[in-house]
Protein backbone atom coordinates (compact mmCIF):
# COMPACT_ATOMS: atom_id res chain seq x y z
CA UNK A 1 0.00 0.00 0.00
CA UNK A 2 3.13 2.29 0.34
CA UNK A 3 5.21 1.51 -2.18
CA UNK A 4 3.34 0.29 -4.97
CA UNK A 5 1.44 3.52 -5.85
CA UNK A 6 4.77 5.20 -5.88
CA UNK A 7 6.11 2.20 -8.73
CA UNK A 8 2.84 2.82 -10.13
CA UNK A 9 2.69 6.58 -10.71
CA UNK A 10 6.58 7.89 -10.59
CA UNK A 11 8.91 4.83 -11.15
CA UNK A 12 7.31 3.40 -14.13
CA UNK A 13 6.75 6.40 -15.80
CA UNK A 14 10.04 7.66 -15.30
CA UNK A 15 11.65 4.61 -16.40
CA UNK A 16 9.12 4.83 -19.70
CA UNK A 17 10.78 8.54 -20.40
CA UNK A 18 14.17 7.84 -19.78
CA UNK A 19 13.79 4.91 -22.60
CA UNK A 20 12.36 7.78 -25.52
CA UNK A 21 14.91 10.36 -24.25
CA UNK A 22 17.79 7.79 -24.19
CA UNK A 23 17.87 8.39 -27.79
CA UNK A 24 19.01 12.16 -27.50
CA UNK A 25 20.77 12.55 -24.44
CA UNK A 26 18.59 13.90 -22.82
CA UNK A 27 17.73 10.76 -20.10
CA UNK A 28 19.63 11.63 -17.24
CA UNK A 29 17.26 13.57 -15.33
CA UNK A 30 14.78 10.72 -15.49
CA UNK A 31 16.93 8.34 -14.10
CA UNK A 32 17.73 10.43 -11.48
CA UNK A 33 14.00 10.98 -10.63
CA UNK A 34 13.08 7.07 -11.07
CA UNK A 35 15.75 6.62 -8.29
CA UNK A 36 14.09 8.64 -6.07
CA UNK A 37 10.73 6.41 -6.03
CA UNK A 38 13.41 3.35 -5.91
CA UNK A 39 14.65 4.95 -2.66
CA UNK A 40 11.08 5.49 -1.52
CA UNK A 41 10.69 1.78 -1.87
CA UNK A 42 13.84 0.62 -0.26
CA UNK A 43 13.41 2.57 2.52
CA UNK A 44 9.44 1.37 3.08
CA UNK A 45 10.78 -2.44 2.83
CA UNK A 46 13.48 -1.56 5.73
CA UNK A 47 11.04 0.04 8.04
CA UNK A 48 8.45 -3.12 7.52
CA UNK A 49 11.43 -5.02 7.94
CA UNK A 50 11.78 -3.59 11.25
CA UNK A 51 8.70 -4.07 12.25
CA UNK A 52 7.79 -6.32 15.67
CA UNK A 53 6.75 -9.67 14.36
CA UNK A 54 7.93 -8.82 10.63
CA UNK A 55 10.67 -11.97 10.29
CA UNK A 56 8.81 -15.61 11.59
CA UNK A 57 10.95 -18.88 12.10
CA UNK A 58 9.95 -22.38 12.32
CA UNK A 59 11.62 -25.39 12.81
CA UNK A 60 12.77 -27.80 10.10
CA UNK A 61 10.04 -30.45 8.96
CA UNK A 62 9.60 -33.35 7.10
CA UNK A 63 8.52 -33.76 3.44
CA UNK A 64 5.41 -35.00 5.31
CA UNK A 65 3.47 -31.38 5.98
CA UNK A 66 5.05 -30.48 3.04
CA UNK A 67 3.03 -32.59 0.90
CA UNK A 68 -0.25 -32.41 2.56
CA UNK A 69 0.01 -28.39 2.55
CA UNK A 70 0.99 -28.62 -1.09
CA UNK A 71 -2.51 -31.20 -2.63
CA UNK A 72 -4.00 -28.79 0.23
CA UNK A 73 -3.42 -25.65 -1.99
CA UNK A 74 -3.65 -27.48 -5.25
CA UNK A 75 -7.59 -27.88 -3.86
CA UNK A 76 -8.33 -24.96 -3.23
CA UNK A 77 -6.99 -23.22 -6.65
CA UNK A 78 -7.93 -25.88 -9.04
CA UNK A 79 -10.94 -27.10 -7.87
CA UNK A 80 -14.25 -24.99 -8.59
CA UNK A 81 -17.13 -26.56 -6.44
CA UNK A 82 -17.41 -26.44 -2.97
CA UNK A 83 -15.25 -29.33 -2.25
CA UNK A 84 -12.14 -26.73 -2.78
CA UNK A 85 -12.62 -25.56 0.73
CA UNK A 86 -11.63 -29.72 2.13
CA UNK A 87 -7.98 -27.30 1.01
CA UNK A 88 -8.27 -25.28 3.78
CA UNK A 89 -8.22 -27.94 6.13
CA UNK A 90 -5.54 -30.27 4.74
CA UNK A 91 -3.17 -27.01 5.16
CA UNK A 92 -4.47 -26.71 8.61
CA UNK A 93 -3.29 -30.29 9.25
CA UNK A 94 0.07 -29.80 7.38
CA UNK A 95 0.53 -26.93 9.80
CA UNK A 96 -0.07 -28.86 12.95
CA UNK A 97 1.81 -31.55 11.80
CA UNK A 98 4.82 -29.28 11.07
CA UNK A 99 4.43 -27.55 14.39
CA UNK A 100 4.49 -30.53 15.66
CA UNK A 101 7.24 -32.23 14.06
CA UNK A 102 9.94 -33.84 16.37
CA UNK A 103 13.25 -31.64 16.95
CA UNK A 104 16.65 -33.07 17.77
CA UNK A 105 18.34 -33.14 21.14
CA UNK A 106 21.88 -33.52 19.89
CA UNK A 107 23.56 -31.90 16.80
CA UNK A 108 27.04 -33.55 15.43
CA UNK A 109 29.13 -32.13 12.85
CA UNK A 110 30.55 -34.52 10.57
CA UNK A 111 33.90 -34.17 11.13
CA UNK A 112 32.70 -34.61 15.02
CA UNK A 113 34.54 -31.33 15.87
CA UNK A 114 31.45 -29.61 17.06
CA UNK A 115 28.21 -29.99 18.55
CA UNK A 116 24.60 -28.63 19.64
CA UNK A 117 22.73 -30.20 23.02
CA UNK A 118 19.10 -28.95 23.97
CA UNK A 119 19.19 -27.78 27.51
CA UNK A 120 16.33 -27.20 30.07
CA UNK A 121 15.15 -23.62 28.28
CA UNK A 122 14.71 -25.69 25.27
CA UNK A 123 16.96 -23.45 22.99
CA UNK A 124 20.54 -25.13 21.87
CA UNK A 125 23.91 -24.78 23.20
CA UNK A 126 26.85 -25.22 21.44
CA UNK A 127 30.46 -26.49 22.07
CA UNK A 128 32.43 -25.61 18.67
CA UNK A 129 36.77 -27.52 19.06
CA UNK A 130 37.12 -26.45 15.59
CA UNK A 131 36.27 -23.52 13.14
CA UNK A 132 32.62 -24.60 11.33
CA UNK A 133 30.48 -21.51 12.01
CA UNK A 134 28.43 -22.29 8.55
CA UNK A 135 27.10 -25.87 10.50
CA UNK A 136 26.22 -23.81 13.94
CA UNK A 137 24.45 -21.51 11.63
CA UNK A 138 22.23 -24.42 9.61
CA UNK A 139 21.79 -25.94 12.95
CA UNK A 140 20.16 -22.77 14.30
CA UNK A 141 18.31 -22.06 11.33
CA UNK A 142 16.79 -25.50 11.29
CA UNK A 143 15.54 -25.46 14.64
CA UNK A 144 13.90 -22.05 14.07
CA UNK A 145 16.93 -19.98 16.68
CA UNK A 146 17.45 -16.81 15.36
CA UNK A 147 20.80 -16.46 17.39
CA UNK A 148 24.13 -16.01 15.24
CA UNK A 149 26.93 -18.70 15.11
CA UNK A 150 28.79 -16.19 17.70
CA UNK A 151 25.58 -15.30 20.16
CA UNK A 152 28.01 -15.39 23.58
CA UNK A 153 24.72 -17.40 24.96
CA UNK A 154 25.33 -20.41 22.73
CA UNK A 155 27.57 -21.23 25.28
CA UNK A 156 26.08 -20.91 28.29
CA UNK A 157 25.44 -24.46 29.32
CA UNK A 158 28.69 -25.72 28.07
CA UNK A 159 32.18 -26.10 30.02
CA UNK A 160 34.99 -26.85 28.43
CA UNK A 161 38.47 -27.55 29.46
CA UNK A 162 41.81 -29.29 27.48
CA UNK A 163 40.55 -32.71 27.56
CA UNK A 164 37.17 -31.39 25.55
CA UNK A 165 33.72 -30.19 26.71
CA UNK A 166 30.44 -31.40 28.58
CA UNK A 167 26.35 -29.77 28.02
CA UNK A 168 23.83 -31.09 30.11
CA UNK A 169 20.34 -32.33 28.09
CA UNK A 170 16.97 -30.85 29.14
CA UNK A 171 16.34 -34.49 31.06
CA UNK A 172 20.09 -33.65 33.07
CA UNK A 173 21.89 -36.17 31.44
CA UNK A 174 24.88 -34.94 29.69
CA UNK A 175 26.73 -34.95 26.34
CA UNK A 176 30.45 -34.88 26.14
CA UNK A 177 32.77 -33.57 23.59
CA UNK A 178 36.17 -35.66 23.81
CA UNK A 179 39.33 -33.77 22.05
CA UNK A 180 41.64 -36.24 23.50
CA UNK A 181 41.94 -39.85 24.18
CA UNK A 182 42.19 -39.58 27.55
CA UNK A 183 38.81 -37.61 27.72
CA UNK A 184 37.64 -41.00 27.69
CA UNK A 185 38.46 -42.55 30.43
CA UNK A 186 36.26 -40.21 33.10
CA UNK A 187 33.35 -39.61 30.02
CA UNK A 188 32.20 -42.87 29.33
CA UNK A 189 31.56 -43.35 33.39
CA UNK A 190 28.75 -40.13 33.48
CA UNK A 191 28.13 -38.85 30.11
CA UNK A 192 24.91 -40.65 28.35
CA UNK A 193 26.79 -39.74 24.58
CA UNK A 194 30.37 -39.07 23.71
CA UNK A 195 31.31 -37.54 20.68
CA UNK A 196 34.82 -37.49 19.61
CA UNK A 197 36.76 -37.05 16.33
CA UNK A 198 39.03 -40.32 17.60
CA UNK A 199 38.28 -43.82 17.47
CA UNK A 200 36.43 -45.07 20.05
CA UNK A 201 37.87 -47.13 22.99
CA UNK A 202 37.14 -50.97 23.67
CA UNK A 203 34.88 -49.95 26.38
CA UNK A 204 32.93 -47.40 27.19
CA UNK A 205 29.13 -47.28 28.46
CA UNK A 206 27.95 -44.25 26.86
CA UNK A 207 26.45 -44.52 23.52
CA UNK A 208 29.90 -43.47 21.39
CA UNK A 209 29.97 -41.44 17.86
CA UNK A 210 33.42 -41.56 17.16
CA UNK A 211 35.48 -40.73 13.72
CA UNK A 212 34.49 -44.44 12.10
CA UNK A 213 31.15 -43.55 12.85
CA UNK A 214 30.57 -40.15 11.66
CA UNK A 215 32.72 -41.27 8.39
CA UNK A 216 30.45 -43.43 7.74
CA UNK A 217 27.32 -41.51 8.08
CA UNK A 218 28.24 -37.88 8.17
CA UNK A 219 26.72 -35.48 10.15
CA UNK A 220 23.77 -37.11 13.07
CA UNK A 221 21.12 -36.02 14.85
CA UNK A 222 20.02 -37.59 17.91
CA UNK A 223 16.39 -37.15 19.22
CA UNK A 224 15.65 -38.47 22.68
CA UNK A 225 13.43 -41.91 22.82
CA UNK A 226 12.89 -42.56 26.71
CA UNK A 227 16.59 -43.72 27.86
CA UNK A 228 17.50 -44.14 24.69
CA UNK A 229 18.18 -41.79 21.27
CA UNK A 230 16.73 -42.63 17.79
CA UNK A 231 19.49 -41.54 15.44
CA UNK A 232 18.92 -39.57 12.15
CA UNK A 233 22.16 -40.22 9.95
CA UNK A 234 22.54 -37.70 7.18
CA UNK A 235 23.87 -40.77 5.46
CA UNK A 236 21.02 -43.26 5.57
CA UNK A 237 22.24 -46.94 5.53
CA UNK A 238 21.79 -48.59 2.43
CA UNK A 239 21.21 -45.10 0.51
CA UNK A 240 23.59 -44.15 -1.70
CA UNK A 241 23.69 -40.61 -3.18
CA UNK A 242 25.46 -39.36 -6.14
CA UNK A 243 26.52 -36.11 -4.96
CA UNK A 244 27.45 -38.07 -1.31
CA UNK A 245 27.83 -41.49 -0.90
CA UNK A 246 28.65 -43.31 2.11
CA UNK A 247 32.18 -43.80 2.16
CA UNK A 248 33.56 -47.05 3.20
CA UNK A 249 36.29 -47.63 5.75
CA UNK A 250 38.84 -50.38 4.25
CA UNK A 251 41.55 -51.64 6.22
CA UNK A 252 44.39 -53.12 4.59
CA UNK A 253 45.37 -56.13 6.43
CA UNK A 254 48.93 -56.27 7.37
CA UNK A 255 51.61 -58.51 5.58
CA UNK A 256 54.45 -60.08 6.57
CA UNK A 257 57.73 -60.12 4.23
CA UNK A 258 58.48 -62.82 2.84
CA UNK A 259 61.59 -64.51 2.93
CA UNK A 260 63.95 -64.63 -0.13
CA UNK A 261 63.94 -68.48 -1.66
CA UNK A 262 67.45 -69.54 -1.00
CA UNK A 263 68.90 -70.97 -4.05
CA UNK A 264 71.50 -73.52 -4.57
CA UNK A 265 74.75 -71.26 -5.36
CA UNK A 266 77.05 -74.15 -6.65
CA UNK A 267 78.02 -73.70 -10.53
CA UNK A 268 77.43 -75.66 -13.32
CA UNK A 269 79.88 -78.01 -14.89
CA UNK A 270 79.30 -76.24 -18.13
CA UNK A 271 79.89 -73.18 -16.50
CA UNK A 272 83.32 -74.55 -15.05
CA UNK A 273 86.72 -72.94 -16.72
CA UNK A 274 90.11 -74.41 -16.34
CA UNK A 275 91.83 -73.52 -13.54
CA UNK A 276 88.37 -73.58 -11.53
Amino acid sequence: LLAMPVVSAWVMPMGILGVIALPFGFDAVFWQLMGYGLDWMIAVALWVAGLPGAVGRIHAFGIGPLLVVTVGLLLVCLLRSPLRWSGVGLALVAALWAWNAPRPDVFVASDGRAMAVRGSDGRFAVANTGRDTFTIKEWLAADGDGRTPKDASLAANVTCDEAGCMAKLKDGRLVALANSAAAFAEDCTRAAVIVSARDKPAQCDARLIDRLLLRQAGAIALIGEGNGFDVIRSRPIGVERPWSGARQIVQAEATTPTRPTSRDATPRVDDLEIGD
